[in-house]
């Protein structure tokens, strides 16, 4: 059986947060702590995530007094003595608690665009005997970077590919316009569900099995991803370089309707498109009751797209949409699957608008690997202060403790939220 790893409940922290616990002031009661985004390359984050992992680690029975002995004797051996960790403060949760966790946190819904340097999420003990608590969590909710990192890129590709479908062709068809294949492109199973279940708040076309279980399992929704019969490069060099055609075939007749994708760069990619699907095979596609789906996986995505474009347009016709636009037959489309990143897509999407086409983008769609960069939307979880006793307007809020960095990004006070959107049309999943 394969083993996975086990990790104690109580010590998914940073290790320094166990010693918070006695750094707070003797009367501190309630620390009230929010997530908010610092900026970025976008001036807006897609929230998401949250529920999963409220669901997976915060919800009901957390730990028990076998996880609060295993954490003691793992601190003592990490820090080398016996007193940083909060044995006592442990003890104490279980018993008042029997192993829940006295937190409320609230956040805006999923699925939100949010301008930056709004409120995302707020965070705080509801017993005033575990101030220590609220922080103690920041570590395993900060994880919610992830998803609102790809999300939002996801939304900001969907944005970008929205604009130029409504100057170019039509939008209808945008919700598959960018195919999530990046399961193998993240370092865990749960990073790919995870991940893979943002996209998909923008998307409907996805490779990564994970994020169906997860959305059904923590979300309720029975499909939220679809995707279709494809080849990839063994199943095509498997045959041989002189039977790359008989491969092609194989796959048109083992799938002889619907949508299916072919990779071409195996050997020659022109050839392929020119000579094989464009000469052999191209009866078959025109005859064929559905879509035949082209997939470079090399080259400079813009020269090869466009090489391939002006290639099927010789062997299969084009049309002119009403927008004046050229359109591949209806029976052919490319997706790029090599080096796609927001950067690229604008990119492929500027150079097939130029004199080489106009193609409008309708014909074409994108095959991302690998949704994994923190740097696109750095996120904060700044403490707004612990609070001690007293009662104003029905909130505990008599002193304020003046933050320790006030230089910090960290913003002291009450935080402010704001979601106005302004006049921008955006693209959401429901919009198509």
């Amino acid at each position: 059986m394969p083993k996975a790893l086990k990790l104690n409940p109580i010590l998914r922290t940073d290790s320094y947060k166990l010693s918070h616990w006695f750094q707070y002031p003797s009367d501190a009661e309630y620390v009230y702590s929010y997530l908010m985004s610092r900026g970025g390359f976008w001036q807006h984050t897609l929230f998401s995530g949250l529920q999963y992992i409220l669901a997976a680690y915060f919800e009901g029975k957390v730990f028990t007094k076998k996880d609060v002995h295993e954490a003691a004797r793992i601190c003592h051996r990490h820090f080398g003595n016996d007193e940083v960790f909060n044995f006592n403060g442990w003890m104490r949760l279980l018993e008042k608690h029997g192993g829940k966790l006295p937190l409320r946190i609230r956040a805006v819904k999923e699925g939100t665009v949010v301008p930056i340097k709004n409120v995302l999420m707020t965070i705080e003990n509801t017993d005033k005997e575990f101030p220590w608590l609220t922080n103690w969590a920041e570590t395993q909710l900060l994880q919610v970077w992830y998803p609102i990192t790809v999300g939002t890129l996801s939304f900001e590709i969907k944005q970008t590919i929205g604009r130029d479908l409504v100057r170019t062709g039509d939008p209808a068809g945008l919700g598959f316009k960018l195919h999530d294949f990046g399961y193998r492109g993240v370092s865990s199973q749960e990073t790919a569900a995870i991940g893979g279940a943002a996209h998909l708040v923008n998307f409907m076309g996805t490779d990564t099995m994970a994020a169906l279980s997860l959305l059904e399992q923590f979300y309720d929704c029975p499909c939220a991803g679809f995707s279709i019969p494809a080849m990839e490069h063994s199943t095509v060099t498997s045959w041989g370089e002189d039977a790359e055609a008989e491969a092609y075939a194989n796959m048109l007749e083992k799938v002889p309707a619907g949508l299916v994708a072919l990779v071409v760069d195996s050997y020659d990619t022109h050839n392929a498109v020119a000579n094989i699907f464009g000469g052999k095979l191209r009866e078959t596609i025109l005859r064929r009751d559905g879509v035949v789906v082209l997939r470079p996986d090399s080259g400079d995505p813009c020269v090869v797209i466009e090489d391939m474009f002006n290639a099927i347009a010789e062997k299969f016709g084009f049309e002119t949409n009403a927008k004046g636009w050229k359109v591949l037959p209806k029976q052919v489309r490319v997706i790029q699957g090599d080096g796609v990143n927001y950067q690229n897509i604008c990119r492929i999407n500027s150079h097939l608008h130029g004199p080489g086409g106009p193609w409008t983008t309708g014909a074409t769609a994108w095959a991302v690997l690998c949704f994994n960069s923190r740097t696109v939307i750095p996120c904060g979880s700044p403490s707004n202060a612990p609070l001690s006793a007293g009662t104003v307007g029905g909130r505990m809020f008599t002193r304020r403790l003046r933050p320790t960095r006030p230089r910090h990004p960290s913003a002291a006070g009450s935080p402010s939220w704001n979601c106005r959107m302004g006049n921008s049309r955006l693209w959401s999943r429901n919009t198509i």
